[in-house]
């Protein structure tokens, strides 16, 4: 391929056109990335961003060993990432830097599954929680910088009463109800909210109880994201404290499929989870 050609491409474009050339299919790209056939067909159609090794792979698999086309196909990428970032309301509040690739796929997602040990979900919180939340994490230096993350959560709210509203299942800790972020008043004010939200149809919260004992969510929280295509690779996504952690591969998602199905067996009902949310709610 010559180098005026690449200049010329889109990335997943020439992608495809490399594998057509070797007479690959696209099983073949999905089986070198541990990913689903559907994230393959996605990439090269220009649907989905392409992560560099993801690239390297598939340049790898193709039999590409030209660093300079290599090269010119990752800037390629990561353009396209930057424009995909720049076109989402979320570039307007700087203070959601760690958060910016985890909202545009939230922005666009059809489901997500999430499990929390210490806090009320992002989705789910209220803004007087939010900003006490943001206040205790101390991760800013400028308390003029609060508001605007408050203002940055509650806009991703908007995805749950939209016209194609998201689908929501939270598995919360028993122990993240009790907390007393932001006090006494704070708490039955987000408990509150909490149940309006557990009775709308696209919302679903379980509660595991104290009572449940050891169980598999105690390793760490988590949030699996899943698309509308069929046959979409669905996205497992972890916060720790020194970076964010993304799996893409659908082992991993099927893992972490399991541990979520496993944790929610363990938890409370919906009418028994409303009821404990109540019984807290009262005793704040």
């Amino acid at each position: 391929m010559a180098l005026g050609d690449c200049l010329e491409a889109d990335g997943g474009g020439e992608l495809l056109r490399m594998r057509e050339r070797r007479g690959m299919r696209q099983s073949h790209a999905a089986e070198a990335l541990s990913a689903s056939v559907a994230k393959v067909a996605k990439m090269e159609r220009g649907g989905v961003p392409i992560r560099d090794p993801d690239l390297r792979s598939l340049c790898h698999l193709y039999g590409e060993t030209d660093e300079v086309v290599i090269g010119r196909l990752l800037q390629l990428a990561r353009t396209d990432r930057e424009r995909r970032k720049a076109s989402g309301w979320w570039n307007q509040y700087p203070q959601l830097p760690a958060m910016v690739e985890y909202v545009a796929l939230e922005d666009i997602a059809t489901s997500i599954r999430t499990w929390q040990l210490a806090f009320i979900p992002g989705l789910l919180q209220t803004p007087d929680y939010a900003r006490a939340v943001a206040v205790g994490a101390g991760s800013w230096e400028d308390p003029s910088e609060v508001e605007p993350f408050v203002e940055a959560r509650l806009a991703r709210q908007a995805r749950l009463r939209s016209e194609h509203p998201l689908e929501l299942w939270a598995v919360i800790h028993e122990g993240a109800l009790r907390q007393l972020v932001g006090g006494r008043d704070v708490m039955r004010e987000q408990l509150g909210y909490l149940l309006d939200l557990s009775r709308t149809d696209n919302v679903k919260v379980q509660v595991v109880p104290w009572l449940a004992g050891a169980h598999p969510g105690m390793i760490g929280a988590f949030s699996i994201v899943s698309f509308t295509e069929p046959g979409a690779l669905d996205v497992v996504h972890m916060d720790v404290p020194s970076s964010t952690l993304w799996l893409e591969s659908e082992e991993d998602a099927a893992r972490h499929r399991r541990i979520f199905d496993r944790i929610a067996r363990v938890g409370l009902a919906e009418r028994n989870a409303l009821d404990l949310m109540e019984a807290i709610r009262k005793e704040m």
